[in-house]
């Protein structure tokens, strides 16, 4: 029995102020069962979490776990007494070694043993825990991929060898915070019945953070229904706890998708290969060709691994491609061109001025403001900036190939612009004296309208990104995409965090931006119904191949869950 009593939770911010996490927490965990925790981001599920898990320190109340019991005024030595008992599954982390499957689950035991999973020696581990290794790959689905090496195993293999690592502790209670949430269904499908087979056949208990009904209702056995840092309901009726956390849910907008016969970006013939050393090709793209609408809202989907990301960086031109050709349309001084969106020119730039690009791994630095990483933004952005950078550049010296080359790393996360940096011997800095900031004092006028489309509180404007919650994050990110009026949109599965009442925000909230802005838009996405809402075309992909082209969304949607075997997606449709 795991019990959970009066336990209460209150952040400090930066400035003062402070937000409450959890407040009076009462819970009890029956032995062996599967408890789902759902609510909007920011309801304090993952606090909840990680509390248990021991990790995180609350100020009031008591956690018992069997006959050890945690006070919140208890040392640290108790609190890793709970971590002990306890295993915790995080969405985004692949904390993995770089060696097969095999021998990071046999790390695992050894260093639950004896506490130092790097001095290993294979040969002893294998005598002492082998058998179990052996179940635990079996358990998972990893059988077959024992052998491999987790860098080239795909995403919902990485998340399954997570668990089995987790499961090698021997853990009291497994904690899943989103264990599925980024995935595609059929990776997602694969995570839910390692799930149930981990429980059913191991017996342990499990805690499921997930804000999707369709999660909940495959796995758990009750529910808990959290809201602003407090349980509202615990039930085992899942389905009427999945109606009564989405009762509130927006209206879906009714604004119809079109577009219009104007091609603005062509790719044609794009060809690209990737290979891992010692192990062959890992993705062929042979030849996507494709146009696409002033006004589309096109989804790329397919299963982890398909080349959807691959495909969406090459048509914004922050990878090259091995053969083909990218171009963007470029009206200029009443003349027409067609760019090529893999050469440096000037005119490069202007296109890469109205193109905004938004990241899977959210972009956001973690201990800047909110309002500094727009001004940042806008200034990238903004007209007069790009127009003063050129002069800056000719005065410098600078060639037209060089001023864009650098100009492209601003629509790079703030690592990998400093890698490629770095590659060639630049300071980081150069980048701030060709675009310097927007003025910090005009930065609430120019987003006031995108942060009330978004519903977002212009409060988050002097809020650090580590003081958001995971959806104001998703928002925050958006805003600054969204901020210099982008007339193309590039989204690589940004909103696969969300929960669906925040996501429906966000979808009525791109295609009133769309429509008002006059903005195309192209998106990976795995959710299915976030693609049938805000989609009115989809490109489907496998293997890097272009195998549909399609306006009929609700097909198309239909055919990739039946392609994916999605069982939970069928049954609870």
């Amino acid at each position: 029995m795991i019990k959970v009593e009066n336990l209460s939770k209150t952040y400090k911010l930066s400035n003062n102020d402070e937000v409450i996490g959890l407040k009076n927490i009462n819970l009890e965990i029956n032995e062996g069962e599967i408890l789902g925790i759902i609510g909007t981001s920011g309801s304090g599920k993952t606090t909840l979490l990680r509390c248990l898990r021991g990790v995180e320190k609350f100020d009031v109340g008591t956690i018992t776990v069997d006959d050890f019991v945690l006070n919140a005024d208890d040392s640290q030595y108790y609190y890793n007494k709970l971590k002990q008992a306890t295993a915790i599954h995080l969405q985004r982390n692949f904390g993995l070694w770089p060696a097969s499957c095999r021998e990071n689950i046999l790390r695992k035991f050894y260093g639950t043993k004896y506490e130092d999973e790097a001095s290993i020696i294979l040969e002893d581990a294998e005598k002492e825990f082998g058998e179990e290794t052996d179940r635990i790959l079996k358990l998972v689905g990893l059988w077959e991929k024992q052998n491999y090496s987790s860098t080239i195993i795909s995403g919902g293999e990485k998340q399954r060898l997570i668990m089995g690592r987790q499961l090698a502790k021997k853990p009291k209670l497994l904690l899943l915070d989103e264990p599925a949430t980024m995935a595609c269904p059929r990776t997602k499908q694969e995570i839910l019945e390692a799930v149930k087979k981990i429980n059913d056949e191991l017996g342990i208990t499990v805690v499921v953070v997930s804000h999707l009904p369709e999660v909940q209702k495959y796995l758990a056995d009750r529910v808990v229904l959290m809201e602003d840092g407090e349980i509202i309901k615990v039930s085992d009726d899942v389905n009427q706890i999945t109606e009564d956390f989405l009762n509130d849910m927006e209206e879906e907008s009714d604004i119809k998708i079109t577009a219009t016969d104007e091609t603005i970006i062509k790719s044609e013939g794009i060809k690209k290969r990737y290979f891992v050393l010692n192990e062959g090709e890992s993705l062929n793209i042979e030849d996507a060709t494709f146009d696409i609408k002033k006004g589309d809202i096109l989804t790329l989907l397919g299963p982890s691994g398909a080349g959807k990301t691959v495909l969406l960086r090459l048509l914004d031109g922050l990878d090259d491609a091995d053969d083909g050709k990218v171009s963007y349309k470029l009206i200029k001084d009443c003349e027409e061109f067609w760019v090529d969106i893999h050469q440096p020119s000037l005119n490069r730039m202007d296109i890469r001025r109205k193109v905004g690009f938004m990241y899977q791994e959210f972009a956001l630095q973690h201990y800047a403001t909110i309002r500094d990483q727009l001004a940042a933004k806008l200034g990238y952005k903004n007209n007069q900036v790009v127009e003063n950078a050129k002069k800056i550049a000719k005065q410098e010296g600078l060639s037209d190939e060089i001023l864009d080359s650098l100009y492209l790393l601003t629509d790079l996360t703030e690592s990998e612009a400093k890698n490629r940096l770095e590659q060639v011997g630049i300071l980081p800095e150069i980048l701030n004296d060709l675009f310097p900031k927007f003025p910090a004092t005009a930065v609430k006028d120019a987003v006031t309208d995108i942060f009330e489309k978004l519903d977002l509180s212009l409060d988050v404007l002097d809020r650090k990104s580590y003081e958001l919650s995971g959806g104001q994050k998703v928002r925050a990110m958006l805003s600054l995409v969204l901020a210099s009026k982008p007339e193309i949109l590039l989204l690589d599965e940004p909103f696969g965090d969300l929960d669906p009442k925040t996501l429906r925000i966000v979808s009525n909230s791109l295609k009133k931006l769309a429509k008002d802005y006059g903005i195309t838009i192209v998106m990976v996405s795995h959710n299915t119904d976030f693609m049938r809402e805000l989609s009115n075309r989809g490109i489907f992909m496998n293997d890097g191949d272009l195998l549909d082209d399609s306006r009929d969304i609700d097909e198309l949607v239909d055919n990739f869950i039946k392609f994916c075997k999605a069982d939970y997606l069928i049954e609870n449709s």
